[in-house]
């Protein structure tokens, strides 16, 4: 079993039934923080004694309160801790539920296992644990009606995502052009987005950009 553990959970009750898990399963040393850029010091501190965690549980959202924060939410810390210890062991405990953000988890983040709170979380994370340190790949809670392997999330690149996050924001084509062209993003040419747009309303079998937007939001996509 993991030997070193580090919870990022901010709310008390729910880090307590977590240590409470860990503690079922014999973990010899458990560290709960409840902010993510103190987490993130805290996996530093342990490569630099050389006493490095192996598993990391996080949640997604964190409530903001009067500390500034760098990281702010679960993926910004997963995304930061992969640059200082890629190989560290990581399960992610949310209430998020959509398709698209689950595996963009997986597949961006290198997550191990996903676990769903709620009536049965508490077994489903133990599981998840367990397997997690035996290598089974992909876990997911058994509650989700999530696939890999789902068709409509299968081609969506983050470039896709990009436009329909701005298009939810209400931006319109040259807006777009010109927020990419900031941000160095090609193809940024009006043309080449409206194709893209096009594209993605042929996809989803969206009417227009409202309907896509709308199909969007219900993929959890924006």
């Amino acid at each position: 079993m993991f030997k070193k553990v580090l919870v990022a959970e901010d709310l008390d009750s729910i880090s307590i039934a977590v240590v409470q898990v860990l503690e079922d399963l014999q973990v010899p040393v458990i560290d709960h923080v409840k902010y993510c850029d103190e987490a993130l010091l805290k996996i530093k501190k342990a490569l630099l004694e050389k006493e490095p965690y192996d598993l990391l549980i996080s949640d997604l959202s964190f409530k903001s309160d009067h500390r500034k924060a760098i990281l702010s939410s679960g993926d910004e810390l997963i995304e930061a801790v992969n640059k200082v210890q890629p190989t560290i062991k990581k399960i992610v405990f949310s209430i998020e539920d959509k398709s698209y953000r689950i595996k963009s988890l997986f597949n961006d983040l290198g997550i191990s296992a996903y676990v769903s709170k709620g009536r049965n979380s508490i077994a489903e994370l133990k599981n998840a644990i367990v397997s997690t340190y035996n290598n089974e790949e992909k876990i997911v809670s058994s509650d989700l009606s999530f696939s890999f392997n789902d068709k409509a999330l299968i081609e969506i690149e983050s470039y896709d995502i990009s436009i329909l996050k701005l298009l939810s924001q209400g931006y319109i084509l040259e807006s777009i052009s010109k927020e990419f062209k900031d941000l160095s993003i090609t193809p940024n040419g009006t043309s080449s987005i409206e194709k893209r747009i096009n594209k993605l309303k042929i996809y989803f079998k969206a009417n227009n950009n409202v309907h896509l937007i709308a199909i969007a939001k219900d993929f959890g996509l924006v």
